[in-house]
């Protein structure tokens, strides 16, 4: 991928790694909480039939979270706003914030009760091969955890308003109280309750842990805004603009997340216990880099890139130069992450989860899992900063085509590689569910190629240097080489430890090796580490 690169200053572009490395540090702790919150629950529940039900019921009302949550919003909402700060209108912005609040408070509450109402529906239309008392929980579970998720649609609107107000860090390590919330209702009651009753005790504590998750951030958001006034008003032009480009990332987003409904309707169907579960537990895994590096990059990049001003070959040049430089930068940290997972792992996955109920023989079932997801992670990621551009130019039509075509293909690939290839290649069932994550990187690779093509007839050319991903990915395996010798040497101890003494070692290789095949970030980060140290001492 050939890139002409574009001359930025190097200010902004610091000014974007701090905000980035804000994002990355809040994302990281969120979800260091988060696998701590998985790890309790695999400790009680395992892949079990309530796993499965708790897995399953809680990405029905999840959906109407990512559905208005942080990415529409993210999409529709900050550029105005944060372009109406650029210019100084204040008073604008604040009306154009109160009216958006609104909005969803009315549209939020009322998708709360049709859920709740429409339950039994749901189920049958996500898990269909549900049946009996497992069906009976995941209904009450659903049920319950509804207006949490409505909770944490405002929990979004506070992350526009931060983000756009460069408070990145609030914004993204709110959620750990919301993790804090089930993991202490989890320590609290796992050992008094059987597995069922303890699910839906469970739901009740993540409905507890999103109301704390947006009372932590309002007061900031209050404070920043000064005045606040909720309105239902839809006349102002910028209002308009956030409801119109609301709608197609509101598509796009609806296409994608049933795409994920499709995986765990896919994984239902293959009719092995704990595969909805095992399935759940390794996209924690694999989305963690696409958090941590795609999200943060792409988070601080939307704010900065929407208040890029003048002409459009200016703003083209702008665009370029971020786009450009975040590409590396997502790149030099999720290539390493898919070896990680590729080959180390079962390292990985036991560290994390292999406690309780949670054992060997499923670390290798969650490991093949995760190891089909490093098939599209590197496109899946990349593909959110290019989606993130064309937010900056106000156009959400495009990715939502893409999106569009992704989903569609990996519906297509899902259902030849969950359930009609395993019995033909003599696969036990189970291994189907590793069908889906092959088959959604392969899609995933299609829409990064489309979102590229496109993009760059609009602003020039864009993307990674094949030199660039070559030596990236040489480190990478020369660091994982040097992981899997040493798990093969010392793979008798605990899981946590063999996890330290692997993947320790495999970093430093990792960027030791990077540093001397030229890499910049390579050099840029070791060279902050070493700055970091000298001034401590």
């Amino acid at each position: 991928m050939a890139v002409k690169h574009s001359g930025e200053s190097p200010a902004p572009r610091r000014e974007s790694r701090r905000f980035a490395f804000l994002v990355a540090a809040g994302i990281f702790l969120s979800r260091i909480a988060g696998l701590i919150r998985d790890r309790v629950f695999a400790h009680y529940f395992g892949n079990s039939d309530a796993a499965d039900a708790f897995r399953a019921a809680f990405r029905i009302p999840n959906f109407l979270q990512n559905l208005f949550g942080e990415g529409v919003l993210s999409a529709s909402f900050i550029p105005v706003y944060a372009s109406l700060l650029a210019r100084e209108d204040d008073k604008e912005a604040r009306r154009v914030a109160g009216a958006i609040a609104g909005l969803l408070a009315l549209t939020t509450s009322i998708l709360v009760l049709i859920g709740v109402a429409t339950t039994p529906f749901l189920i049958d239309a996500i898990a269909p091969g549900f049946h009996g008392d497992k069906r009976e929980l995941t209904i009450r579970l659903v049920r319950i955890l509804f207006p949490g998720a409505g909770l944490l649609v405002f929990s979004a609107w506070c992350l526009g308003i931060l983000n756009s107000h460069r408070k990145f860090f609030l914004s993204y390590t709110a959620p750990v109280i919301w993790n804090a919330a089930m993991i202490a209702t989890l320590l609290q009651f796992g050992r008094r309750y059987p597995q069922a009753p303890l699910a839906e005790i469970l739901a009740w504590g993540s409905v507890v842990g999103s109301a704390l998750q947006v009372g932590v951030q309002l007061p900031v958001v209050l404070r920043l805004l000064r005045t606040l006034r909720l309105s239902l008003s839809y006349q102002a032009e910028n209002v308009k603009t956030v409801v119109r480009n609301f709608f197609p990332v509101f598509i796009g987003r609806g296409v994608v997340q049933i795409s994920a409904y499709v995986d765990v309707w896919l994984a239902s169907l293959v009719q092995v216990t704990g595969a909805v579960s095992a399935l759940s537990y390794a996209q924690t895994l694999y989305t963690l880099p696409v958090s941590l590096f795609g999200m943060s990059v792409s988070a601080a990049e939307l704010p900065q890139m929407s208040g890029a001003l003048g002409g459009e070959a200016e703003v083209a040049e702008v665009l370029r130069g971020r786009l450009n430089g975040g590409l590396r930068e997502i790149a030099f940290f999720v290539v390493p992450s898919a070896a990680a997972f590729l080959i180390l792992g079962d390292v990985i996955v036991g560290a994390i989860y292999r406690t309780g109920q949670f054992v060997q023989a499923d670390v290798t079932y969650v490991w093949g899992i995760l190891a089909g997801a490093t098939v599209g992670l590197l496109a899946s990621t990349l593909g959110r900063l290019y989606s993130s551009t064309y937010y900056a130019l106000r156009d959400t039509r495009t990715p939502l085509r893409y999106a569009i075509v992704r989903v569609i293909l990996t519906t297509a690939l899902g259902y030849l590689g969950a359930i009609t290839l395993p019995p033909r290649l003599g696969l036990d069932a189970r291994w189907g569910v590793a069908g889906l994550t092959i088959s959604a990187g392969i899609a995933s690779w299609v829409e990064f190629h489309l979102l590229r093509r496109t993009l760059n007839r609009r602003i020039g050319s864009t993307g990674l240097p094949g030199e660039y991903l070559v030596k990236v990915w040489l480190a990478a395996l020369a660091g994982a080489g040097t992981g899997w010798a040493i798990h093969h040497f010392f793979g008798h101890h605990s899981p946590v430890l063999l996890a330290i003494i692997v993947l320790g070692p495999y970093g430093v290789v990792y960027l030791g090796a990077a540093w001397m095949l030229g890499v910049p970030e390579a050099r840029a980060f070791l060279g902050r580490i070493i700055k970091s140290a000298r001034s401590r001492s």
